[in-house]
């Protein structure tokens, strides 16, 4: 009786995991287009990833609902990126993924890039037609950036884009020995855990904040203080090889990037930045807490059971020197 009823739970527990599991993400026809803000009439096939990059630089904005916050953002990302355009020769783009807004965020997005003349060819802009998470946004920019670099940054401006620089030395560090190989930078809040900027944020925050850090060291991902700042950089191999393998489009989709990032040994430095809270959020502290509970435990069960994979081996550069330490990956974290 006992080895029957076990089972049954078996299978049960399986059911539920696959029908908690995030379908596969297919773009729709409208989807795999843009518009610039030189020419935001006219709809033009997105570029993949995967083909050779065309700028140093490309700038991926998830975005659903930002007409409040964008302005602002827009303001300190261009004039930035118009800084080290002049003085370094920095060339670049901004891809602004627009989740299924409601509230002309994507329009909104085109006229803000209009007002930077030397710009106005580099800000593109998708929209999504229904709102697939955060996650689904970040995913699919990156799965058609043009950069030799890609950022990944919120729409609100809670991270000082100006660290994008420290983040960029981090990768230089990594990819000393082969510029075009696979590396990731992710910006850190953990130094900021006793300051103002986290310790007058709700209690209730707080304490799901370290609940949450408890779990991802359980995860596989404890080596990494802050896995949930907005603010990542990668190479465009590290892109190559993690993105099309992402399934989470939810708020918790950072930890299963860092955990390919982690199984295919790709590098990863964690970079101190200067951050600061920014009303507006869509996250539901509470109740999103609780999404990111039961997708963690989906995105482990998966990894487990093998039904979610990367590929065995991964050419993590073109050096031989370093393709001796090319990773693999069982379905299972480290």
């Amino acid at each position: 009786m006992a080895p029957n009823l076990c089972s049954l739970l078996s299978r049960q527990a399986y059911s539920l995991l696959v029908l908690w599991s995030p379908s596969t993400i297919i773009p729709k026809p409208s989807e795999k287009t843009y518009r610039s803000a030189r020419k935001p009439s006219a709809r033009l096939p997105l570029p993949s990833v995967h083909t050779p990059p065309t700028v140093d630089l490309t700038v991926v904005i998830p975005a659903y609902n930002e007409t409040a916050r964008l302005p602002d953002m827009f303001s300190t990302t261009l004039a930035h990126l118009e800084s080290t355009r002049t003085s370094l020769g920095r060339t670049y783009e901004v891809l602004v993924v627009d989740d299924g807004s409601r509230d002309g965020t994507a329009d909104l997005a085109l006229r803000l890039g209009a007002t930077y003349a030397g710009s106005a060819g580099d800000v593109r802009v998708v929209v999504l037609e229904k709102n697939l998470g955060k996650g689904g946004a970040v995913r699919h920019g990156m799965l058609h950036a043009r950069g030799r670099r890609l950022l990944m940054v919120d729409a609100d401006g809670a991270s000082r884009f100006e660290d994008l620089e420290a983040l960029w030395t981090a990768m230089d560090g990594l990819l000393e020995d082969d510029k075009d190989g696979a590396a990731v930078a992710v910006g850190s809040r953990a130094h900021l855990v006793k300051t103002d900027a986290v310790v007058k944020r709700s209690f209730l925050r707080n304490v799901l904040m370290y609940g949450l850090h408890t779990i991802l060291r359980i995860v596989g991902v404890g080596h990494i203080r802050d896995t949930q700042c907005g603010f990542k950089l990668f190479s465009r191999r590290a892109a190559q090889h993690i993105f099309p393998y992402q399934h989470l489009p939810t708020w918790i989709f950072d930890v299963e990037l860092l955990l390919l990032a982690k199984a295919m040994r790709i590098p990863v430095a964690e970079v101190p930045i200067e951050w600061h809270e920014v009303g507006g959020s869509k996250l539901h502290v509470f109740a999103d807490s609780l999404q990111m509970l039961r997708d963690l435990l989906v995105l482990r069960a998966n990894l487990l059971l093998g039904r979610w994979k990367a590929p065995v081996n991964v050419p993590l550069s073109d050096s031989p020197e370093r393709q001796k330490g090319k990773g693999k990956l069982n379905g299972k974290s480290r």
